[in-house]
């Protein structure tokens, strides 16, 4: 069944702060509103478009955010693989140039091994550049797709590191005609640095394990990212055994400075874009948090301030990595997206608690130093005519909110917002969603409860297409959980939209 709100629109300026979403007359102190209205359900799923809460009045939001710049994407996914790829064909010719003669089994397995030893090297510097926090990547790409990028060839990249122990341990092996045990002991033993190597593997084979999408689930957030960042130690200590036992590099002075330069740039762009430019950026702003808001149960706003807020260039849609100056958090950053765009001196995130940081977001002192690393994200709205599509599951209507507030006005209906949530108490933003709308023409659907409450799925493609007239001919986005957000964008397919323009954000909440 439908669902939708059972309280008349509210009168321009009744909102839960000033218009925007920020609290009103805020001088630091927290700052809490009740939850959201209620909702009940009005009858059964209608054949037709799904029920609309739509607000009556035309009165504007006063000081909204401004219509989306230009987004110059100077670095599309195509040609960063294009360059990842010709940098693996440059390592494939550096072994092939220092190989002069492949004969027999154990010759063929060791010269395997060399070259799955050199692809493994290359991946960890990819890996470890792509999640860098480069602003080209990170504005041209997206974190979501970086992300991605990084899981995957994370996968790839442990078995070439297990491949590349096995092919150099049996070809040894029979070129010196033992056993596969005995020429592991002696390589351990003998060779410069291979102990080393050995340790590094089993490091990668402990974060691999633990990176495992069923273990990754059982850990918090906090020990993950701390697993993690042994892969910093484990590259650490293999790269030496490159240079000691590495063909390429044995006696080729100009490989061993190229292939130093590269993890030295690599490590170079890991300390500014990580760590300096956060610092030098906190110093800048002054970031400090200002205040709380309760938007919902277990979900809380929190509204950050500083000098000079514009000059950051923050879109809708996009997110900072938040690290707060306080007892028990300062040692650890997390992602947030921002739900309403910088205003003046303020900016604000919505949270929802999942986690002992997220939980203990309510608690930090007001005034608490704040260190922002970004803004990230590619999930930002296009320059363009077309009327848009905002799909938002659970607390993903965090920047899909900063987005509907900042899309400008569409004529006839051009903007449209469907919102799903399990529970009418999870609704996060109702009055400033309708005084939104109200300002933009637009439309809101709430759809909420389970597939199974409601008899239908609100986001299969024909339930779309019903709901969203001519649909095939819009610009869509989506955030949300990522099954919601997978289920909706294969929808949207069907439904005639094509892929280019379908942008989409999964929150793994």
């Amino acid at each position: 069944m439908a669902i939708r709100a059972n309280h008349p629109p509210p009168e321009a300026g009744q909102r839960g702060g000033e218009p925007g979403g920020y609290p009103a007359g805020s001088q630091g102190q927290d700052t809490r509103v009740q939850a959201p209205p209620q909702y009940v359900p009005q009858g059964p799923h209608p054949s037709g478009p799904m029920h609309r809460a739509r607000t009556g009045s035309q009165q504007a939001v006063p000081g909204g955010p401004p219509a989306p710049r230009r987004v110059t994407r100077p670095v599309l996914p195509g040609i960063v693989l294009a360059v990842i790829a010709a940098g693996a064909a440059a390592v494939i010719w550096m072994w092939w140039r220092d190989t002069t003669s492949i004969q027999g089994t154990g010759n063929v397995l060791t010269n395997a091994g060399r070259i799955l030893g050199l692809l493994s090297a290359y991946g960890f510097v990819v890996l470890v550049g792509l999640m860098a926090r480069l602003p080209p990547l990170e504005r041209g790409i997206g974190s979501d797709r970086l992300a991605r990028w990084h899981a995957m060839g994370g996968r790839y990249v442990i078995t070439l590191v297990t491949g590349h122990v096995a092919c150099i341990v049996w070809g040894y092996a029979l070129t010196a005609h033992v056993s596969v045990f005995s020429e592991t002991g002696t390589m351990i033993r003998g060779e410069p640095d291979v102990l080393m190597a050995t340790v590094s593997w089993g490091l990668l084979l402990g974060i691999a394990a633990f990176s495992a999408r069923a273990a990754r689930r059982r850990l918090k957030y906090e020990t993950w990212y701390y697993i993690h960042l042994y892969t910093y130690l484990a590259i650490a200590l293999a790269f030496s055994h490159q240079f000691a036992d590495g063909q390429e590099f044995v006696s080729n002075a100009t490989a061993r400075y190229a292939w130093s330069a590269l993890y030295i740039a690599v490590a170079a762009a890991i300390v500014w874009f990580r760590f300096v430019t956060p610092l030098l950026r906190a110093r800048r702003h002054g970031f400090a948090v200002h205040g709380s808001k309760a938007e919902a149960p277990g979900i809380v706003s929190l509204f950050i301030s500083g000098d000079d807020l514009h000059k950051l260039h923050a879109e809708p849609g996009q997110f900072f990595r938040w690290r707060f100056l306080c007892r028990g958090m300062w040692w650890q950053s997390h992602p947030y997206s921002l739900s309403a765009m910088p205003r003046g001196d303020l900016m604000r995130i919505t949270v929802k608690a999942r986690g002992d940081h997220s939980a203990a977001l309510p608690d930090i002192p007001v005034g608490t130093r704040v260190i922002a690393e970004g803004p990230y994200g590619a999930f930002t709205p296009a320059l363009s005519n077309r009327r848009v599509l905002l799909i938002a599951g659970g607390v993903g209507i965090t920047p899909i909110r900063a987005m509907f507030a900042a899309i400008p006005k569409r004529m006839n209906d051009g903007i449209t917002l469907i919102y799903r949530a399990s529970n009418p108490r999870d609704i996060v933003f109702k009055q400033e969603l309708d005084a939104i709308a109200a300002d933009r023409g637009a439309t809101v659907h709430y759809v909420i409860g389970s597939r199974a409450e409601l008899g239908y799925d609100p986001l299969s493609a024909d339930d779309l297409k019903d709901g969203v007239p001519g649909l095939h001919r819009y610009e869509a986005y989506v955030c949300g959980p990522p099954g919601m957000t997978g289920a909706a964008v294969k929808s949207l397919r069907q439904a005639g939209i094509r892929r280019h323009r379908i942008h989409h954000e999964s929150f793994d909440f």
